[in-house]
């Protein structure tokens, strides 16, 4: 599959016995991606159904258009997704709620796809706080996110910012093997002009949106190994991440909740 990532992505806080994960460097080109999340924040959820190109072609992913997509839940919540177009399906009155475990079908060129994700207990952001650091004549910034991690062992988090009205999204992951039952005490480094003109330089003035979701595992597996096949800048890859989605296809399906704030670096 061949992908542009337009996201930053970096891995915090994993133990020492992390288990290894298997990458399929392969070409598989023509292959159903499936990304679907469903959130605490109600509103439309969507699932866009694609399919995947040789790592030699543009970047123009087919969409798929006569998927039945049908998206329940451990209560007898159910639904069928409307198509919208661009390979986007979208719920109508669905409403995601923590604590619920959320089933995925997919039936599309006579084949069927499922997949499972159990949104976790909701974590609140209370809070961002700012620090900064300098090496030589350059201030480099960061945000430390307010939050207490619950006293129960394996909660997952993604973090991801954008900066002013900029399209490039970071993306974060972290574990609480290390501070579980604690106030976070880990950053979130904002981006210099380091990196060879690829990076925003984060100057007072700008404001951060920050968004906060706590995910399950998987969908922790998936963005750490996205993490192990990217070079950190979004390049194309030929790899792909482990997917939650079975029956061969790409992609993943979420249930997370959300939690944002906006700050202003000072």
């Amino acid at each position: 599959m061949k992908k542009v990532f337009f996201i930053i992505l970096s891995v915090f806080a994993l133990n020492s016995c992390q288990k290894e994960i298997d990458l399929d460097l392969a070409d598989q080109s023509g292959n159903i991606v499936i990304e679907g999340n469903v959130t605490d924040v109600q509103g439309l959820y969507t699932v866009k159904i694609t399919k995947s190109v040789g790592f030699a072609q543009p970047n123009q992913y087919p969409a798929v258009a006569d998927a039945q997509v049908i998206l329940s839940d451990n209560t007898g919540q159910t639904e069928v997704l409307q198509y919208t177009g661009s390979g986007e399906y979208i719920t109508s009155v669905f409403q995601g709620v923590p604590g619920r475990t959320y089933t995925l079908k997919v039936i599309a060129e006579g084949k069927q796809y499922t997949a499972q994700s159990t949104m976790p207990k909701a974590v609140e952001l209370e809070g961002l706080a700012q620090d900064s650091f300098k090496i030589g004549d350059k201030t480099t910034y960061t945000l430390l996110p307010i939050f207490t991690d619950p006293a129960e062992l394996g909660n997952r988090y993604l973090f991801s910012f954008t900066i002013n009205d900029l399209s490039k999204k970071y993306i974060s992951v972290l574990s609480d093997n290390l501070n579980n039952g604690q106030p976070n005490q880990w950053s979130l480094g904002l981006p210099n002009d380091d990196n060879k003109g690829r990076d925003h330089e984060v100057v007072p003035g700008d404001v951060i949106h920050v968004e906060m979701q706590s995910i399950d595992t998987n969908i922790f597996t998936y963005y750490s190994a996205l993490l192990q096949i990217s070079d950190g800048y979004g390049s194309v890859t030929p790899a792909n991440p482990p997917s939650n989605i079975s029956n061969g296809a790409l992609g993943y399906f979420s249930a997370h909740t959300v939690r944002s704030l906006d700050f202003q670096i000072q």
